[in-house]
């Protein structure tokens, strides 16, 4: 299972401006902090400007807070991003984890082994979270997760890492999702014509209903459904290419955030041509979705990569980098452990002091305040949840 493990955590690790290799020795500051300014909008960061937006009624807000949220089907928000970052983000830490395994003379079957095991661990620990610990009818649990999607892409995709080099790779992306629109272009659940992609129409669903167990999230669909996590594959693979690139490439560092640009660009040019075929969409995680997600990704971490490991600005970053080290624990936590209840606690006089409308937008930022601060004791004691 998972554990909480100990370690040393340097300041100012891996800053590619003062270590020419920082990269190959330690983990990456800025991929620390991206995690967890990914985290922030799902521990609460979303909840505060919702609020706001209610409080002003302002158009403004709105429109924010809209972004913060998923579409019923088709289309992109902001709030869609989250989850494929973080998976995309797990791909990056491969090189640096895996890689640094193998250079270290680690045989490729127990590595096999290992990737295997936290896969597993993620979707049992994607099953608990979902129905407790609570033992229930089969067909009242819902076996799909997001932890779920994260272990079965990541390990995957490390199989992947593990057996082939890094051309084979960019094909491994690439079919990937040219193979899932082919599937889904000519083909339908029963009574609906090939290429339907409505949610009761497409093939993903159907085969979801078809095979797995239990319930699914939504009745007829799960968005975290079997079908639809191969090219959640191609997600995790696209970090670790970029995993590659920052750690192993002989390129300087500011040519390396040039190219992660470009790419990024160029996926998101690419996401809109497709979106004229094969719709963006996060349910079905359809492969314009995966260009979309996956050039912004490369957008944001090139931003932050030049801006903290290469400018060495880092201060900024530390509120983001204390939930980035423990983001599982912060995700999980939210299941075992009432927070609402224990900031009503402390700051229940917060939101009364403020009164209507804004009270509720006090509590919200105490909220954050509150898990920030249970992450940032958990950092000084140097403990973190590890899978």
């Amino acid at each position: 299972m998972s554990t909480l493990t100990t370690f040393p955590v340097q300041s100012g690790e891996v800053s590619a401006a003062i270590t020419g290799d920082g990269e190959k020795r330690g983990r990456l500051y800025s991929l620390d902090a991206l995690r967890g300014f990914d985290m922030f909008w799902i521990m609460g960061g979303g909840s505060i400007f919702h609020e706001v937006a209610k409080a002003t009624g302002s158009p403004f807000w709105g429109g924010i807070a809209v972004q913060l949220e998923h579409p019923d089907w088709n289309g992109f928000h902001f709030y869609d991003l989250i989850f494929p970052l973080f998976l995309f983000m797990a791909g990056v830490s491969t090189p640096y984890s895996v890689g640094r395994e193998l250079e270290k003379g680690k045989s490729r079957n127990w590595l096999l082994w290992r990737v295997i095991k936290r896969g597993l661990i993620l979707v049992l620990l994607g099953i608990i979270y979902n129905n407790g610990l609570q033992l229930q009818p089969i067909s009242q649990i819902r076996f799909c997760s997001v932890l779920g999607r994260i272990g079965l892409a990541y390990m995957f995709a490390n199989i992947i890492y593990l057996y082939t080099k890094e051309r084979t790779q960019m094909i491994w992306f690439a079919r990937i999702l040219v193979a899932y629109w082919l599937l889904l272009k000519f083909t339908s659940a029963p009574g609906f014509s090939p290429g339907d992609l409505t949610m009761e129409g497409n093939f993903a669903s159907y085969l979801d209903r078809c095979i797995v167990p239990g319930k699914l999230y939504l009745g007829i669909h799960d968005p975290e459904g079997f079908a639809s996590t191969f090219p959640a594959i191609s997600t995790a693979m696209l970090g670790i290419l970029t995993g590659n690139l920052l750690r192993n490439s002989t390129m300087l560092p500011v040519k390396k955030v040039g190219l992660m640009a470009v790419t990024g660009v160029a996926f998101l040019v690419l996401a809109q041509l497709w979106n004229l075929d094969f719709p963006i969409n996060k349910n079905l995680w359809t492969s314009s979705f995966v260009l979309q997600v996956g050039g912004i990704s490369l957008l944001l971490l090139a931003l932050f990569y030049y801006v903290i490991d290469i400018a060495g600005y880092k201060r900024w970053a530390f509120f983001f980098r204390v939930i980035g080290m423990n983001s599982i624990l912060i995700y999980i936590s939210a299941h075992f452990f009432d927070w609402n209840y224990t900031n009503n606690v402390f700051f229940k006089w917060l939101g009364q002091l403020m009164g209507d409308p804004f009270g509720a937008v006090a509590l919200c930022i105490s909220l954050v305040f509150l898990k920030w601060l249970f992450l940032y004791f958990m950092y000084k004691q140097k403990v973190f949840l590890k899978v």
